[in-house]
């Protein structure tokens, strides 16, 4: 048993008959009253966020997790398939459970979260940012630089992602894995 003070991003506990990975929280403490712990917890079966709040020192139930790295393989439709790194043995998770898996090229380094109990898989999480290849955009125009607006653009996954005037079909560009954000264009 944990408690409100072992809560930090990523712990994943069980809630409500569930199991719910914590996304966001905050500690608060008010002037008049108790603290309290203000929560995103993220359902791991059904990807749905709820907001939550736990009083201080409320008892919580963690769930134990083990983390390896994984290569991402290919998708068959609804199913991603991922090799673990040290021993080479390979699963299949359900694309529900990925946050951004549009994002996701083939060969990427990911952290799969694994339930010790039963050993069902309880997320994945990306790197912070990727690097993609634009494969479909308006021509870009020189000198685009001063204003904020952007256009839409395929990168090699499939995904559409919006981004400043300046890009062109074929270069390569950093996005925020989290939020599927154009961040920066990356030199050669």
């Amino acid at each position: 048993m944990a408690s409100t003070s072992d809560i930090r991003k990523g712990l994943c506990i069980k809630y409500n008959n569930g199991i719910y990975k914590v996304i966001e929280f905050l500690h608060v403490k008010p002037g008049k009253g108790p603290a309290f712990v203000r929560t995103k917890l993220k359902s791991v079966t059904n990807g749905k966020v709820i907001d939550n709040t736990f009083s201080a020192g409320h008892k919580i139930e963690d769930v134990r997790v083990e983390t390896n790295k994984f290569q991402f393989l290919y998708n068959e439709g609804e199913a991603f398939h991922f090799m673990n790194n040290d021993d080479y043995n390979q699963i299949s998770i359900d694309k529900s459970i990925l946050d951004n898996p549009e994002l996701m090229k083939e060969g990427e380094i990911v952290s799969i979260s694994i339930n010790t109990e039963d050993g069902m898989p309880l997320s994945v999480d990306m790197p912070a940012s990727v690097i993609l290849e634009v494969t479909h955009t308006e021509p870009g125009v020189k000198g685009n630089t001063a204003t904020n607006a952007t256009k839409p653009a395929t990168v090699e996954t499939g995904a559409k992602i919006n981004v400043p005037l300046f890009i062109n079909e074929g270069d390569k560009i950093k996005v925020d894995s989290e939020k599927g954000t154009y961040l920066e264009r990356i030199k050669e």
